[in-house]
């Protein structure tokens, strides 16, 4: 079984995703097969404005945007897998299960998110997300999201 391959440049996320400078955290995606899953990449730069206070001296990626990371690679994916949204329409960040942080990730770390969609119940669409440097796992959690209108 072949499967082809994806990617997307920091061009096509900006037109997927509404996150800007300094709240974007996906540089690129790496391969992804629509309703299934999707590889990206955060290069993690010592220059990203959070390492300031986070921690002076000792530089730590705060877990919450690991997180956060792992959540707009699932938006792309769900982008990708459904198409466009009606004027109006967004995707929100619905809930997180099982999260867990296995070792810290710091300033010169390339962080690869790996998301597999899982299913789709009462509106809510459930995905498996893994963050990874050098092959070995920081992150993983159970991410799910909704699709709504604005009201």
């Amino acid at each position: 079984m072949t499967t082809d391959t994806h990617t997307l440049h920091i061009e096509e996320i900006l037109e997927l995703l509404p996150h800007r400078y300094p709240f974007l955290l996906v540089d690129r995606v790496l391969d992804f097969e629509e309703g299934r899953f999707l590889r990206a990449v955060k290069n993690v730069s010592v220059n990203e404005p959070f390492f300031q206070g986070h921690f002076p001296g000792k530089p730590i990626f705060p877990g919450v945007l690991i997180l956060e990371a792992m959540a707009q690679a699932t938006g792309i994916l769900a982008f990708k897998s459904v198409g466009k949204l009606e004027p109006g329409e967004l995707y929100y960040f619905a809930g997180i299960d099982e999260a867990r942080f296995k070792r810290p990730v710091v300033p010169g770390d390339q962080m690869i998110m790996e998301v597999t969609f899982e299913k789709t119940r009462r509106g809510l669409t459930r995905f498996k997300g893994v963050a990874l440097v050098d092959g070995k796992v920081v992150c993983e959690a159970t991410m799910m999201c909704a699709r709504s209108r604005e009201s």
